[in-house]
């Protein structure tokens, strides 16, 4: 798929209220973007999957314990299994945690309150379809907006994924606890990652930073660039 304008699919969940926020930043950063509920058991022709942030189901379970029973999970899945890149923001972290296709998981913060500010990311891999268009150790501001953004590995785990190089985002200054430090992860492969601040919410100048088209707009060079899976990644 060689589209000038890959389409990339933002799939909502009820409860989900930064769908249309990732749509817009897609865009706005070259891609367009492809509006998928969940219920669909199908995915349409696209080149990447976000997950975007939110509360689904109202996060009265746990967050994204109940997204990840959704039939477009597993769509999302079988994408994800044939290479395809997937992108979970927020919720959407909490979401592919919950369904297995990433490490370790979300906890409340530390200080059992809400966050919503600004902070600085250090960038630790960018050899990522989501990293590129960064270098090794640059600072981002992006802002956080979350009350279970405690990422969570025992000790064996945070050993093996610091051995894989599978942590590609930490904080600066920690804001809820996470071990490690961790701010966003990536599979083994390395094509589905999941961070907790918001990109989305950091390319337009009039909001402060920009640094998040730098994420976003190198999942949209990725998806431009890629052949892709099958078409329509259907469930079993």
């Amino acid at each position: 798929m060689s589209d000038a304008r890959p389409r990339i699919a933002v799939v909502t969940f009820p409860g989900s209220n930064d769908d249309r926020d990732a749509l817009l930043a897609l865009e706005v950063l070259g891609a367009t973007g492809v509006p998928v509920w969940h219920g669909h058991e199908q995915l349409p022709d696209v080149a990447a999957v976000v997950l975007p942030g939110g509360f689904s189901y109202g996060d009265y379970l746990r967050c994204g314990a109940i997204a990840r029973f959704s039939p477009a999970m597993k769509a999302v899945a079988a994408f994800a299994a044939e290479g395809g890149l997937v992108l979970g923001i927020c919720n959407g972290f909490q979401i592919l945690c919950e369904a297995g296709l990433l490490p370790g998981t979300l906890r409340p913060n530390a200080s059992l309150a809400f966050i919503c500010r600004d902070v600085v990311l250090r960038v630790e891999r960018t050899d990522t379809p989501f990293t590129a268009g960064c270098t090794q150790g640059q600072r981002l501001t992006i802002p956080i907006k979350h009350g279970e953004g405690c990422w969570f590995a025992d000790a064996e785990l945070l050993a093996e994924l610091e051995a894989s190089d599978q942590i590609v985002l930490r904080y600066e200054d920690n804001p809820n606890g996470a071990i490690g430090d961790v701010a966003g992860v990536c599979n083994e492969r390395g094509n589905v990652m999941g961070l907790m601040p918001h990109p989305e919410h950091a390319v337009d100048p009039l909001l402060g930073s920009t640094d998040g088209a730098l994420l976003l707009g190198a999942l949209v060079e990725a998806a431009r660039a890629t052949t892709g899976p099958p078409a329509a990644a259907a469930i079993g």
